[in-house]
């Protein structure tokens, strides 16, 4: 008697679970090349000869804080990464994520290198005007801001992120972008400050490389967002 016949399909593993696979190994790749640029982008600051930037400066506050506002970037990109179902919202998240990770670490290489805490401590933004207070205008990156900070523009709350992390379906798609938009747009005045006032070169650039790429990014979002008959988030 013959045997029974195999089926002709085995089941395939789901997409969530193909999405968390994916998700992993390109955050392992993202953190590991980050960290790589990250030392690599150190050789720069190291031949030019120039102090080293201390405490307080526009370099060293910068990097703290953008690094946490990267931080959080890559950590909504990750759940949109593994739980969005429109795949342009799906491969602008791994876009951010990516980038943003690589970003990331450079500036906790410069960081190192500098011998500055990883994370700020007191406050954020207190930098854009420490080096820069002789009150005159120093274009629209320094308008409205007025000393240190508890909380810097665009950054997600808790309640943010858990309702982003229980979102389900296409709301996942809209909440990730509105989210997003606004992060970008609470992070450019910092990125402009950095970009026209940090001493050191490899610096500056690196500002200005997230200026032009999360302007455009915005206006990607923004569209997005139209498109899915949502509005944008008011500035927090």
């Amino acid at each position: 008697m013959a045997s029974p016949a195999e089926p002709a399909d085995a089941p395939a593993p789901s997409r969530p679970s193909q999405r968390t696979a994916l998700l992993v190994i390109g955050l392992i790749g993202a953190i590991a090349l980050g960290f790589a640029l990250g030392f690599l982008a150190r050789l720069p600051l190291e031949d030019n000869g120039a102090p080293v930037p201390e405490a307080g400066s526009v370099d060293v506050g910068f990097a703290q804080d953008m690094s946490v506002h990267h931080s959080q970037a890559v950590e909504m990109s990750a759940i949109a990464l593994a739980g969005a179902t429109d795949p342009a919202v799906r491969g602008l998240a791994y876009d951010i994520l990516t980038t943003q990770q690589n970003q990331l670490g450079q500036m906790q290489g410069w960081l190192a290198m500098w011998d500055q805490p990883a994370l700020p401590s007191g406050g954020y933004m207190g930098w854009m005007e420490s080096e820069h207070s002789d009150g005159h205008d120093h274009g629209a990156a320094d308008s409205g801001h007025m000393g240190s900070m508890t909380k810097m523009p665009g950054m997600a709350s808790s309640e943010d992120m858990a309702a982003l992390r229980q979102a389900t379906g296409p709301a996942v798609d809209v909440l990730y972008l509105q989210l997003m938009l606004r992060h970008h747009q609470g992070g450019l005045p910092m990125m402009e400050y950095a970009a026209q006032h940090a001493s050191e070169d490899a610096v500056r650039s690196l500002a200005q490389t997230m200026v032009d790429t999360q302007q455009s990014e915005s206006t990607v979002m923004t569209n997005m967002l139209t498109a899915k008959g949502a509005a944008p988030l008011p500035m927090n």
